[in-house]
């Protein structure tokens, strides 16, 4: 709606998980390069973790494109809430397979052997689990611990990547079985001031847009009011730039992110 307005080739702002705008703040270029070792280096596990909002998504999404296709094989499953069979079923049917009606005997057996067979052609397997958090039936989280189960030389024919919000690292301290088996662990937390801005600036340009849309003082009332969680930065930048359309104004200044702020509140 605002795009041509404000000379955009895309909304800069979408909640949505886009790796074209993945902005390697500090501690997400940490977190990718956390994750990229897990699964290169055939880890086992990792636990990611970070408030709501705060690009976990983003970095599981940025490390699946950082991936050779032809050498990993990838099951994201991004509404964990299932009991063990439905689990493990949803891991088989993005690897390709029908196992709708398989007990889980089958289901476990059929699995064993394509994470052995892909190992054998030279490529790796990797599951990211996604909302963590929302895993209410704790056999399940037994379950995710034992496919780590699946080992060959010494060495773990699956990689598994646990993301979730702060109750699940807390939730998952309580299991010592499953804690001790992810090596490697790391939490998100709020852009500083310095990478909100950077944020700001690298997604108005993937847009194709430049950074003198919004003046210095909207924009520390954006980064003040956000918290520094780049979802909350999202929702308040593309209300400001639609109510800026709106209102026919050359850029957005700190009366209009105020009052965006007042609504949103409001």
């Amino acid at each position: 709606m605002y795009e041509n307005y404000w000379r955009l080739r895309d909304k800069p702002f979408r909640n949505t998980p886009d790796p074209r705008y993945f902005h390697f703040s500090r501690q997400h270029e940490e977190a990718l390069a956390r994750a990229l070792y897990v699964v290169t280096e055939g880890q086992g596990a990792m636990l990611l973790t970070g408030e709501c909002g705060c690009g976990k998504t983003l970095v599981t999404r940025a490390l699946v494109d950082e991936l050779d296709p032809a050498r990993f094989e990838v099951a994201l499953i991004p509404y964990p809430n299932l009991n063990p069979e439905e689990l493990i079923r949803e891991m088989l049917r993005q690897f390709g397979f029908d196992a709708e009606g398989w007990t889980k005997q089958r289901m476990l057996e059929r699995l064993s052997a394509f994470l052995h067979r892909t190992r054998e052609r030279g490529a790796s397997t990797l599951a990211i689990v996604d909302e963590g958090q929302l895993v209410a039936d704790d056999l399940t989280l037994e379950e995710i611990r034992l496919l780590l189960n699946f080992q060959q030389d010494q060495s773990f024919c699956l990689t598994l990547i646990l993301v979730g919000q702060p109750e699940l690292r807390e939730r998952v301290e309580t299991k010592p079985q499953l804690s001790q088996r992810l090596t490697i662990r790391h939490h998100i937390g709020p852009l500083s001031p310095e990478d909100a801005r950077k944020y700001l600036v690298h997604r108005l340009a993937v847009a194709g847009g430049g950074s003198d849309i919004f003046t210095g003082g909207a924009e520390d009332i954006l980064i003040e009011e956000s918290r520094g969680i780049p979802r909350r930065i999202n929702l308040i930048a593309d209300l400001a730039l639609l109510a800026g359309f709106g209102k026919n104004l050359p850029l957005i200044d700190e009366d209009l992110m105020r009052e965006v702020v007042r609504d949103l509140g409001a």
